[in-house]
């Protein structure tokens, strides 16, 4: 039976926290949260954005400061959302960067890695306190197509691409690192006694800024060939809301379009390639991204 937006539940008093909500698929999913009844708030880098983003969406609509590729923002976010709020019920880790020239964050991590895994993973750890002891509260991880070009895993002899850097590679690896960080924590939570779960979605192929890393004569072909396929944001992002707000959605379940090749259409259950279920690797990546970020999970 088709799923659409329409299909989302009254959220009325619950708590939603998105990340990268002022543009793309963040937008898209906080504006139907908020219009359902949520207090969605928007974290962000970009506050004069969000501000923009806030207007446009409307509803109780909050705003809070998230660098997600600076710890001490992620430290900091989270401390305010503490003082701020008492249950979360949703958190969508929505935000990521996609093939940018080789950078590192504040704490030297690989850019993409860090901004679209570890970045998230601290968050979701310094946070999970608040969904814990939320009835019916979700941790929903936006991932990608592209984690099915990671056949090998991850690479942790080069974690950091500090002996080649691929633009595809890294963001491959770190939509990867998203999956399997989905499926081990899902795995703690239910050996748990967290009132939450974990899931995971991906958006297809959607016309958002995340392509805007695309190397400057490959862009013009990028929006001349991809953007006619390409699906808008609004589809886009209904994989994320199903995955957040479906009655009948359960632990470890991955969304995305029903469309050919995944590209595009209405939410589903998919499944993510055979790698991603490696339990080994998702503990390894576990153990290796508290390392990093310092952050354990009480679970």
């Amino acid at each position: 039976m088709a799923w659409t937006a329409a299909d989302v539940p009254d959220q009325t008093g619950r708590v939603a926290l998105v990340t990268g909500a002022n543009t793309g698929l963040g937008l898209e999913t906080a504006t139907v949260l908020a219009q359902q009844g949520a207090t969605v708030v928007l974290a962000c880098r970009n506050t004069a954005k969000a501000e923009a983003a806030a207007k446009q969406i409307g509803g109780d609509t909050r705003l809070l400061a998230l660098d997600l590729a600076s710890l001490a923002s992620v430290r900091a976010a989270a401390a305010e959302a503490h003082q701020r709020f008492d249950r979360l019920d949703l958190l969508i880790n929505n935000a990521g960067v996609m093939i940018p020239p080789h950078q590192r964050t504040a704490d030297g991590f690989e850019l993409q890695f860090g901004t679209n895994h570890l970045g998230h993973f601290a968050l979701t750890g310094l946070l999970l306190d608040l969904l814990r002891d939320t009835e019916g509260s979700r941790v929903v991880v936006v991932s990608s197509l592209a984690h099915k070009r990671a056949r090998s895993g991850i690479n942790f002899d080069d974690l950091q691409s500090e002996r080649h850097y691929s633009r595809m590679g890294a963001y491959v690896q770190s939509k990867m690192a998203n999956l399997m960080f989905m499926y081990a924590l899902q795995r703690r939570l239910a050996g748990s006694d967290a009132r939450t779960i974990a899931l995971a979605a991906h958006p297809g192929f959607s016309a958002t800024e995340l392509t805007r890393y695309v190397p400057g004569p490959l862009q013009s072909l990028n929006t001349l060939v991809g953007t006619p396929f390409a699906q808008p944001p609004a589809l886009g992002a209904l994989p994320a809301l199903r995955a957040a707000t479906d009655p009948s959605a359960m632990g470890a379940h991955y969304y995305g379009p029903d469309g050919p090749f995944e590209t595009r259409g209405l939410p589903v259950l998919k499944a993510s390639i055979a790698v991603a279920h490696n339990r080994a690797a998702q503990e390894r990546l576990w153990a290796v991204s508290e390392a990093l970020t310092g952050v354990t999970f009480a679970v």
